[in-house]
């Protein structure tokens, strides 16, 4: 046995497994690598990063991580708190003047002009748990609030109506809409983690990529997690595919002509990055070491443990997450139900199956991306496909991929 306690020979089943998904064309490629007790314990490369030119896939393989950036913007705006530049329970309009006196809806699916005021300003921890009242979620806002997603992110989707604003402009379009629900009642997706990333930016008076090179990227090691591809580095990018609507797929972000070439007009704290398997490797491995990582402190112990503690209500708990509600293979299970919200990264609150411990924490991708920490375990683990499949929040490879990590364990 491996002294991460990891079996080997049942390391063998993941390997099968994954290969079925690259054999069976269901993947062009896939990088996984696991760590456990702070070894390397497993990784793999099994495929093409470009099927068409038979392209080995690598360890150093690109891959766009897509709403796997939420974390790392989490930590980073957890940084700022760290160092007194904001505090958790700040109204955040001081910064964000275009969130000041907030209006809200009286019906969610209604007029957005039939308003009332809101009770209370939104703070930084209502944005960090991503419930400031407006985003992804059922509305009468919802084609105005997807349209509002950033490229290349939402050109690779094909997000209908989508608009190509900066930051001030975005900032200004978003702040024309009504809060859907009152701060801190409701959990909705996606624009707390962009709103985070000007946030950010305005407090640092920095460019939101170059507050992250400073205080995350470099500390870490992360040499290959940047908002776009340089020249240098293209031949290193995935293809990125989509399930083609007559069966097999189909190409939607080539490498030879990729959205992620040029810096983008917004660097999206939601969706934006490009990453590599060792380097988020590292980011979760900062995170399961409460905060540190060879010796690299980034944040404290206690602000880890905040960031992946559940802050939904029971209330909260209820209410189905968007229209992705199928998880863990259970038809009657909606997202909620065993898992809850911390800062940025979904926490697990229920066991169930053979998969991670209570306690463990994640963000997947919306191209088939995810991970997961188990401190309960002292596992980190990532899967890295570039694949766009119908529900971005729950894939049957991921699925799979935590089953066999966790069957392989054997101490």
């Amino acid at each position: 046995m491996h002294k991460s306690g990891l079996s080997q020979k049942r390391l063998e089943r993941l390997s099968r497994v994954l290969q079925g998904y690259v054999e069976c064309g269901e993947m062009a490629g896939i990088v996984a690598l696991i760590h456990r007790r702070g070894e390397e314990a497993h990784v793999e490369t099994i495929g093409w990063q470009d099927k068409e030119t038979r392209t080995p896939i690598k360890r150093n393989t690109l891959f766009r991580i897509a709403s796997m950036t939420k974390p790392i913007i989490t930590v980073a705006m957890l940084a700022l708190v760290e160092e007194g530049r904001i505090r958790l329970y700040d109204r955040i309009d001081t910064w964000l003047p275009e969130l000041a006196d907030r209006m809200v809806m009286r019906d969610p699916l209604g007029s957005p002009d039939d308003v009332y005021p809101s009770s209370r300003a939104i703070t930084l921890h209502d944005l960090l748990t991503y419930r400031i009242g407006i985003g992804w979620g059922a509305s009468s806002l919802r084609p105005q609030l997807f349209a509002l997603t950033a490229a290349p992110a939402s050109d690779a989707l094909q997000i209908p109506d989508r608009v190509y604003l900066a930051p001030e402009a975005w900032m200004a379009r978003l702040g024309e809409f009504p809060l859907i629900y009152e701060p801190g009642t409701r959990w909705m997706y996606q624009v707390s983690s962009d709103i985070m990333g000007v946030l950010i930016s305005r407090i640092t008076g920095k460019p939101l990529e170059m507050f992250l090179r400073e205080s995350l990227f470099e500390p870490l090691g992360m040499v290959d997690t940047s908002f776009s591809v340089s020249p240098e580095k293209r031949d290193r990018l995935a293809t990125l595919y989509a399930a083609a609507p007559g069966g097999g797929i189909e190409v939607r972000d080539h490498p030879r002509n990729t959205g992620w070439a040029e810096p983008p007009i917004f660097p999206a704290g939601a969706s934006g990055l490009v990453s590599t398997a060792d380097d988020y490797q590292r980011f979760g491995l900062m995170l399961l070491n409460k905060g540190e990582l060879n010796g690299v402190r980034i944040l404290s112990r206690k602000t880890v443990e905040a960031m992946t503690t559940d802050y939904l209500t029971p209330e909260q708990h209820m209410h189905p997450f968007s229209n992705f509600d199928r998880y863990d293979m259970d038809p009657e299970a909606s997202m909620w139900d065993n898992w809850g919200f911390g800062y940025g990264v979904a926490v697990r609150t229920r066991r169930i199956g053979l998969g991670p411990s209570v306690g463990s924490f994640y963000w997947p991708g919306a191209f088939g991306t995810t991970w997961i920490a188990d401190p309960q375990e002292q596992l980190m683990a990532t899967v890295l496909p570039q694949m766009l499949g119908a529900n971005p929040f729950y894939t049957q490879l991921g699925e799979d991929f935590l089953a066999m990590t966790y069957q392989a364990i054997s101490d």
